[in-house]
């Protein structure tokens, strides 16, 4: 068992947490742990651990309207009007100033004549669905790699590379450090077809070609707008923590990607529930070894079947 125990000051705020290393299916030694881990303004830090329960945190109310509609953060007609606070919070990376201030100019420049900032509200908008909306579909950007998946490098360290921050912010939010994590994204089949519930799929590890990782690795099925598809049997992915997971004769591993439920008890053990609608999978790989840090593997195609 190894314990960690630290207190760093960021910003006015005291960060105060206790971790244990324990065995992940004891979920009652998780929850109490997860009771240790709090935020709080440094004026409130006494010397002493103040813990929560996190099951009496608020539960927000679902919104109304779509079950997994994207959230819309970032409006084109007031886009202008927020960049000038926005640069302010975020100070420009060494070689961005020119740009910053270039920014801010014609931000200015609009904010004397009207049809200038109309000119720009309308390219914001054009931006906004030929170009941003878009790259909610892993297959827009990313490194290209056999059977149709791709990935990214950079994660955490974007530098100016403008249009895969951008495509991570939209397609999935955030990322860890590569040699942290690394992640493959995947939105059509092995023939270049787009994955859709309809139809039936398989993903299979041969028996050396798991996966290399130090960690632990998960394939995890998304919806069209990368929310977990909600099935029955409340299973979202399937990696390493699924210890029931069954193996094939020859030590490969097949994972059955449907929305029907496999008829044999080996396939419902490695069954990735679907929807009837399309659906993109994402393979995570925790603590990656220098296999996949070079480039040299890389996961195997999502093929479609005909009969499961």
């Amino acid at each position: 068992m190894l314990r960690f125990f630290d207190r760093r000051r960021i910003r006015g705020t005291y960060v105060h947490a206790s971790f244990r290393r324990i065995q992940p299916q004891n979920k009652s030694k998780v929850q109490a742990l997860l009771s240790g881990i709090n935020l709080y303004p440094l004026a409130l830090y006494d010397e002493t651990m103040k813990g929560v329960d996190w099951h009496r945190v608020a539960v927000f109310p679902q919104r109304s309207g779509s079950r997994s509609a994207e959230t819309t953060w970032v409006l084109p007609d007031k886009f202008l009007d927020q960049l000038p606070s926005i640069l302010q919070d975020a100070p420009p990376l060494p070689g961005e100033e020119a740009r910053y201030t270039e920014l801010l100019f014609v931000i200015a420049a609009a904010a004397r004549d009207a049809a200038i900032k109309q000119a720009m509200v309308e390219e914001a908008k054009s931006t906004e669905s030929d170009l941003i909306r878009p790259l909610l579909e892993f297959r827009n950007f990313g490194i290209p790699l056999p059977c149709n998946w791709t990935t990214q490098n950079n994660g955490t360290a974007f530098g100016t590379d403008y249009f895969t921050r951008t495509a991570v912010a939209k397609s999935n939010i955030l990322v860890n450090k590569p040699n942290e994590t690394k992640y493959y994204y995947q939105d059509l089949d092995a023939d270049g077809v787009r994955l859709n519930g309809e139809n039936k799929y398989t993903v299979t590890f041969a028996r050396d070609q798991f996966p290399p990782v130090r960690g632990f690795w998960s394939l995890t099925l998304y919806d069209q707008d990368h929310f977990f598809a909600p099935n029955e049997i409340k299973r979202y992915s399937v990696g390493t923590k699924n210890k029931d997971r069954t193996p094939g004769a020859d030590g490969s591993l097949t994972i059955y990607v449907q929305a029907e439920t496999p008829s044999q008890p080996a396939q419902r053990a490695n069954w990735l529930p679907a929807r009837r609608e399309a659906f993109s999978p994402y393979l995570r790989a925790y603590w990656p070894q220098p296999a996949i840090a070079s480039g040299q593997w890389a996961p195997p195609a999502v093929k479609r079947v005909t009969d499961i």
